[in-house]
This record gives structure tokens, sequence and C-alpha cells, in this order.
């Protein structure tokens, strides 16, 4: 199963508290997923098995998932929020296209989620809770194996034998979710957000390992709720991954991810919202025949240091055609 990029957004804006009330806010929710997550909540540390497998080129995969996430919303001290926990769900479409780049392996991909959740909390000491449902914001990338994995058709690819590959992705959150500045939670985040991937695999036998180590960067959100506008420094992560494959088609994946950085600017104002976060996933892939395959993945929150803290499953179904399949 090819991997697509994470939702990034299928969690509420960075800006944006789960209770309306126009006041002054700094609400950082980082949501750690799937995707394949299917993230984008969970940025800065989708824990991504496989992101650089080689393909064949000229195939195409279509991707459809459900993921549910539940934990905690973190909000600025500042603000009376107490005990505010969000469940989360969301729906994802995806699609990749395998391409030949000046003779080594590329994916281009993109997805779109729809997203609907529940927040509740303390607002003064008082119960308050918050509904919503929309798209989220839109994600498109490029990845490129630029070491040990030659573009290749279906058929060349029977010759190959995989061993170590250097690659590097690029990707962008397209900010154009559902969106009101007039609202303390929204399901997009009014910003563009970016994120630069390099990373490495090893196969030793069914064995597979990788490192990977990714920066996100955004732009300013001009309109964040109390007519405030929000900057957000880079993140940075690295995660491991741990693969054995037991047959063709057929793998699990155990990772592991640390990411820190993100402190917020409020209308100039310092926050003290620098995070550390650590995740641990597991992958499992299920092919049911040459053209469709199941993935179903967990991610649980071993720890944070400021940030949202939520666990996320997801399934996904993932259909192939093309490359004379």
């Amino acid at each position: 199963m090819v991997n697509l990029p994470t939702a990034s957004r299928l969690i509420p804006s960075t800006q944006s508290p789960p209770f309306i009330l126009p006041v002054p806010l700094v609400v950082v929710v980082f949501f750690f997923l799937y995707t394949l997550t299917a993230g984008n909540g969970a940025r800065a540390q989708d824990l991504e098995p496989r992101a650089f497998s080689p393909a064949p080129v000229g195939i195409n995969f279509g991707l459809l998932s459900y993921g549910y996430a539940d934990g905690n919303v973190f909000f600025d001290q500042s603000l009376p929020v107490e005990d505010a926990v969000g469940k989360l769900h969301s729906v994802t479409a995806g699609y990749v296209r395998t391409l030949d780049f000046f003779g080594a392996t590329a994916k281009v991909a993109a997805i779109v989620p729809y997203v609907w959740g529940d927040y509740e909390g303390l607002w003064l000491g008082e119960p308050a809770s918050a509904s919503r449902r929309g798209l989220g914001d839109p994600v498109v990338s490029l990845a490129v194996n630029f070491v040990g994995a030659p573009a290749r058709t279906l058929q060349e690819l029977g010759t190959y034998r995989e061993a170590t590959i250097i690659g590097a992705s690029v990707l962008a959150v397209v900010p154009i979710g559902q969106y009101d500045p007039e609202r303390l939670i929204n399901l997009g985040s009014n910003r563009w957000a970016y994120r630069a991937r390099l990373g490495a695999s090893r196969r030793l036998s069914r064995w597979h390992f990788e490192l990977m180590g990714e920066l996100w960067a955004f732009t300013k959100n001009p309109e964040a709720a109390g007519g405030n506008s929000i900057t957000q420094d880079p993140i940075l992560a690295v995660q491991v991954n741990t693969i054995y494959k037991f047959k063709r088609g057929l793998w699990l994946g155990a990772g592991l991810g640390y990411g820190e950085g993100g402190q917020t600017t409020v209308s100039g104002v310092e926050k003290d919202t620098s995070q550390i976060n650590k995740r641990f996933g597991l992958t499992l892939v299920y092919p049911l025949d040459e053209r469709n395959s199941l993935k179903l993945t967990y991610l649980n929150s071993l720890s944070t240091v400021i940030g949202a803290d939520f666990d996320k499953v997801g399934l996904a179904w993932q259909y192939r055609w093309g490359g004379s399949l």
C-alpha cells in the first residue's frame, strides 16, 4: 500500500479553542496521525512507515479512509478553560500517482478530509461544548527516491532488489478548509503549512528499518478569533520505523516519533507554547487481491509536554490501477 500524506488539519486550527466566545486566545492543538494517516491533525509527528517504498511507475492509487481520535485539548493558560476534551471523526479521500522523475521513482499525492467532532470542557468553571462538521484543509505532496530506487515499470520491478533507499519529500497544507474568524474553533487553519522531509530505509531480508527527519513551517494567520494575528515557530520532528514483511503486500510496522518547537506569537506577544511530544504507532497492511488492500493504523501519545494529547485509530481501503496491472 502506498502512503498518502497526512491531512494535517483533521482537528481544530492551532489558533482556535473549542468554545464560541469572542476573546483573545491561543490554542495549540496538535493531533498526530494516520495517515495514513491521514494526518494533519498530528501533524508534526505523523508516523508513516514505508513512506519512501519503491513502486512501479505509471500506477494510480485511490484511497478512502476513516479515522477516530479522542484526547485532551491544550489551551493557553491565560484562558479560563479546564478539562477540555475532543472526540474527532474523519473521512479522507486521496489519490497518488507514481512517476519517473529524471530516472528516479517519485510519487505525487493529494488528499481531502471531511471532519466532524464534539468538544467539551469547563469555561469559567461552567460546562461548555461545541460541535463542528465540514471540510478540512487539503494536502498535496511530492516524494522522490533519489538513491536506491530507480524508476521501473511493473515488469522491470520483478528483477529489482531493494537495499538502501534515500528519499525526500515536500508537502503543503492548502488553507481552504472550513474557517470562520468569528469562531474560536475551526476545521481549517487559515494559513499555509509546509513540511520538508528527508528519510532513509534499509532492507535486511524480511525486515525494513527507517529513519526520517522533517521540518514543519507555517505562515501567519492574520484573522484569528478576537481580532488577533498568530504566527508559529517551526516544528522539528524525527521518527524511526521497523517493518516486517510476512509476504508480498502483507506487512506490520511499528514506529516511534519525537517532535519539538512550535511556539506561538499572538499579535506580537510570545506565548509559552513550545511543544515536546512523543508518539508510538502501529500499522498493519493486508492485501485483499492484486488491486485492493486494507490498512489499519493506531497512534498513541506516549508523552506530551504542552500540546494536544490524542490517540487515534484508522482504517483505510486502497485501490490501484494502471501500469499494465
